[in-house]
């Protein structure tokens, strides 16, 4: 009657080594960690960076616990803090000989210490919040107004386009606050081009303006055309922070929009708060530009006397390159950029669509520059590189160009994942920041800790005391389900804040909860005089229905909480859903085939150990 078969035990056995393994890594701690990451798009860390870094130690004498290399740079671990900050020191001379121009990003890091059988089966700790880890907030303000004027000056170049593409004179086309300036010679031209406007920039409020002697246009962004620009900012700049963050390997960064014009960073475990500022403030810009490959300009260049309009900029592997100073094409109008191959000649390739307006201007261009060479700029704290610079050869319309020549399959990929990030849409300041140091996470910790194991013992020490066996056994299927729950949140690498351990904590008093609904009712059943075999049976599964309702019910709630609430709210809710699923399996499942497995085998059972009981019309007695 109270006996399992033999696959339940085998899958309880199987859950509770598994929960086991994959709680282990919690208890090891981090060890701290020096990363070398690329600060620049044709700088590449590989197996010659992680080399380099070897050396670089062994020369300045400082010994490391272990070097990796993954897609985020070159990690090596030290003993401690000390080790750690002289190591950072020597990496960063060793690195970057020039402050002034960083090729490099040198960051300090945790990684986690568990040990490699362990991270071999994936089995990883929790991500910590920056409550209990320690680490950065930052609150950034973004420059709406800038991303207003960067659009009203990108408009004004596509309003220039559009009027000599239908030949319509004009005496010029200027930015003057935030709205856009058109002069004409005279009033019929004017007509002609407010129409012109109208149809092809419906974003545009566009009046006369001006006298007869001197008629103008003026042309100002619509409300809800400003109100899409800074929404459009917001997003971008969330994206593009996403990809900088990841040069610092962080964690489970937050990134997230707070207001109309706000953006929220904390970055968990950031130990070098100046160099997340400094990644976070980097502005970046996509150029392309004509090459001047004139006989003699380039030596002339290099001599010191660049033609006029001219600069030089570095290729892909150090060559130089003499760039015309007028930009054709900007980041802005690029839509998509992915890696491929050449249909021709089957090399590896990007494929670059821009929108229509960029389209529009590439193609003209392209069609007066064949067999002309074009180089892709990015353009960075004032400092450009070329990431490439390919031949023209042939008119190239529809808005879908394609980059090839001298790239691996790799540096396309690379150059494909630069162009898509792009740059920030509008810049932004740093409006609060506050660091959290590691100390005083550590003390949450401790803290957070010391609660759930003293509530433990306090459950525990009732449970034996009140329920006897079965109390035990109620306290051994709470402990299985803390365990299931930590081994849950780390296989899904969850990220555990305060909030979070205060989950934990209810989650234990709710899975009890279910445990003393359990022993009542087989009490209950001792009460009406049935065996103690079909008590124990008839508890389980009159219980069960309770059990589940209520589990129900509150795991509703919790679900409500995880799809409206947001930043801690959601940390708890996410551990409160997962302990309401554990808990059904510790306190029905676990604890079931314990009491089979002490009492299901005795044929002629008498008596159980749950305590005192009273029957009507008798004194109290012992469980029978």
């Amino acid at each position: 009657m109270n006996r399992y078969p033999l696959w339940k035990y085998i899958t309880i056995a199987i859950a509770l080594v598994l929960g086991f393994v994959y709680t282990l890594p919690n208890f090891f701690g981090e060890s701290p960690a020096v990363q070398v990451s690329s600060a620049k798009a044709t700088i590449k860390v590989d197996a010659k960076t992680q080399a380099r870094v070897e050396e670089s130690l062994k020369a300045a004498g400082i010994t490391h616990d272990g070097i990796q290399l993954d897609f985020n740079g070159v990690k090596t671990r030290f003993k401690d803090t000390d080790t750690q900050l002289k190591a950072k020191d020597a990496l960063e001379k060793a690195f970057n000989p020039n402050p002034a121009d960083p090729q490099y990003v040198v960051a300090l890091n945790l990684l986690t210490a568990s040990p490699q059988w362990l991270t071999s089966l994936h089995a990883l700790p929790m991500y910590l919040g920056l409550d209990l880890r320690g680490g950065v907030h930052f609150l950034l303000q973004v420059d709406m107004k800038g991303a207003l004027t960067k659009r009203l000056d990108s408009t004004s170049a596509d309003l220039r386009t559009v009027m000599r593409d239908k030949n319509l004179r004009h005496g010029g086309v200027g930015r003057e606050g935030d709205r856009i300036v058109v002069r004409f010679r005279d009033a019929e031209t004017r007509d002609k081009a407010r129409n012109l406007i109208t149809d092809s920039q419906p974003d545009l409020l566009v009046a006369d303006a001006g006298d007869a002697a001197e008629p103008k246009l003026i042309a100002t962004l619509k409300p809800e055309a400003q109100q899409k620009i800074g929404e459009f900012a917001l997003k971008q700049n969330i994206t593009t922070l996403h990809n900088r963050i990841n040069e610092l390997g962080v964690a489970e960064p937050v990134i997230q929009q707070q207001g109309a014009d706000r953006i929220v960073v904390q970055l968990p475990g950031v130990q070098d708060t100046a160099k997340a500022k400094d990644i976070l403030g980097r502005t970046a810009t996509l150029e392309i530009r004509m090459v001047d490959d004139s006989p003699g300009a380039l030596e002339a260049a290099l001599a010191g006397n660049p033609p006029f309009g001219t600069e030089v900029y570095n290729e892909r592997g150090g060559q130089p390159l003499l760039v015309k100073k007028q930009v054709v094409l900007t980041g802005d109008r690029l839509t998509d950029a992915q890696p491929g191959f050449d249909n021709q000649t089957q090399e590896p390739a990007v494929h670059l669509t821009l929108d229509s307006a960029g389209a529009r201007i590439f193609r003209d261009v392209t069609r007066e520059n064949v067999n002309k060479r074009m180089a892709i700029l990015l353009i960075e704290k004032g400092k450009g590189e070329v990431v490439t610079a390919p031949v023209i050869r042939d008119e190239i319309g529809g808005g879908r160009v394609q980059i090839s020549g001298r790239m691996t399959t790799m540096e396309a990929n690379d150059t494909a994942l630069l162009l898509r990030a792009g740059s920030l849409a509008a810049p932004m300041d740093i409006i609060e920041e506050r660091t959290i140091g590691p100390s005083l996470g550590a003390e949450n910790i401790r803290k957070g800790f010391q609660s759930t194991m003293w509530g433990f013992v306090a459950i525990a020490i009732f449970m034996i005391l009140y329920y006897q066996v079965f109390g035990v056994v109620s306290v051994l299927a709470l402990a299985s389900n803390l365990l299931f729950l930590v081994a849950l949140l780390s296989l899904l690498q969850a990220t555990l804040t305060l909030p979070g351990i205060a989950a934990i904590a209810l989650t234990l008093g709710m899975a009890i909860d279910a445990n003393v609904l359990i022993n009542e009712r087989v009490r209950e059943e001792l009460r009406a005089g049935m065996p103690p075999q079909a008590a124990i049976s008839e508890g389980y599964e009159r219980a069960f229905g309770t059990i589940l309702d209520s589990n129900i019910t509150t795991l509703i709630a919790g679900l409500a909480l995880l799809i409206f609430g947001s930043g801690p709210v959601r940390g708890f809710a996410v551990v409160h859903c997962l302990g309401i699923l554990t808990s059904i399996f510790s306190s029905v499942v676990v604890s079931r085939g314990l009491v089979n497995l002490i009492y299901g085998r005795q044929k002629k059972l008498t008596k159980v150990a749950i305590g005192q009981l009273w029957k009507p019309g008798n004194a109290t007695v012992t469980g029978k």
